[in-house]
């Protein structure tokens, strides 16, 4: 005991008592390492899922290219630009269904885009407290209604109000008109390119606009008080704050709206209307889509070239989906590029 007294001390002092603790308590337990090999492990099953995926996308492609072959070496890059659709006589074209998806889909972009935006700046920047949670809430329940769900309601109750209220007014008031007019000529029933457009619009909604507010959420509420400090409004906030630290996020929103559009099937199915034809660049024309011709006629192909046209058509859908993936990887270099200049 008088080796853990300090010079002065008694046995019963707050010293005395904290040295002799000291020499009581045992030691910390040391926590065992995981060795080289377990990092190896690891490091090994990461790699593997990266070229797993690899491995999955080429087979796809791979499968897809070999299913389409026959078509591919019939008709070659002019499947691309021939409207003829023919499963009688065996004649293929897929102009129609192309510019019916990207048509459907960039509707679907001009409607969705805006409105996105302006349900996240209204979430982060303007709603009151109370309102945040149950609006935010009822907005991603939009995404969770299924698409047949949605392509029966733009048939018989959507399509109806669209054919009286907005394309009979639009045909009375362009008709005539130089080049608009082309744009809303044709019967207005309800069911056409516009009318999947909007369908699809309101279907992406909830995904852009959600990524849109969990990216807002993201920017330094320092930025911002330091911009308003200033005396900026909130759109020059958003615009010059906000936006320039989320665009990559902003972007990333949107391509995953745009992907949920091009690959959608079942709601465009309903409101479309299949029309294997391509009359005019008429919004109310009753068109196709890839997927929409896919699911309807791939049950039903004969082995032989009507089923490799649609492979084919499938192979298209692939290359769409992956020019758009690369073109935003390009559009956020070049706003990289952009902020390097400016810096």
């Amino acid at each position: 005991m008088s080796s853990t007294l300090v010079h002065g001390d008694s046995p019963s002092s707050p010293t005395a008592t904290f040295s002799s603790r000291a020499m009581t308590q045992p030691p910390p337990v040391k926590r065992a390492r995981s060795g080289p090999m377990a990092d190896r492990i690891f490091g090994w099953m990461a790699k593997g899922a990266a070229l797993l995926t690899l491995a999955l996308l080429l087979a796809i492609l791979t499968s897809l290219t070999i299913s389409a072959w026959p078509a591919i070496s019939k008709y070659g890059l002019s499947f691309l630009t021939r409207t003829v659709w023919d499963p009688v006589q065996e004649d293929f074209g897929g102009l129609v269904m192309i510019y019916g998806t990207l048509a459907t889909s960039l509707i679907a972009l001009l409607i969705a885009v805006p409105v996105s935006f302006g349900i996240a700046l209204f979430l982060t920047e303007l709603s009151p407290t109370w309102l945040k949670r149950p609006l935010g809430t009822a907005i991603e329940l939009l995404a969770a209604v299924p698409s047949i769900v949605y392509g029966m309601w733009g048939l018989l109750v959507f399509g109806p109000v669209l054919a009286t209220y907005v394309q009979q007014p639009l045909q009375a008031l362009l008709t005539g008109v130089p080049y608009l007019g082309a744009f809303v000529s044709g019967p207005p029933v309800g069911i056409g390119i516009l009318s999947a457009g909007i369908i699809l619009a309101i279907m992406i909604i909830p995904f852009i606009s959600a990524v849109m507010r969990d990216v807002f959420e993201v920017t330094p509420p320092l930025l911002k008080e330091s911009a308003y400090g200033l005396g900026a409004t909130t759109w020059e906030v958003v615009y010059k704050v906000v936006l320039p630290y989320t665009k990559t996020g902003v972007i990333g929103g949107i391509m995953l709206g745009l992907g949920r559009a091009i690959g959608e099937t079942m709601a465009v199915t309903f409101v479309i209307g299949n029309f294997n034809q391509l009359d005019s660049l008429s919004v109310f024309q009753a068109a196709n889509s890839i997927t929409s011709a896919l699911a309807n006629e791939f049950a039903e192909a004969a082995e032989g070239l009507h089923q490799a046209a649609l492979m084919y058509l499938g192979l298209v859908l692939f290359f769409i989906t992956f020019v758009i993936l690369s073109l935003s990887k390009l559009l956020l270099s070049r706003l990289r590029k952009a902020e390097g200049v400016k810096t």
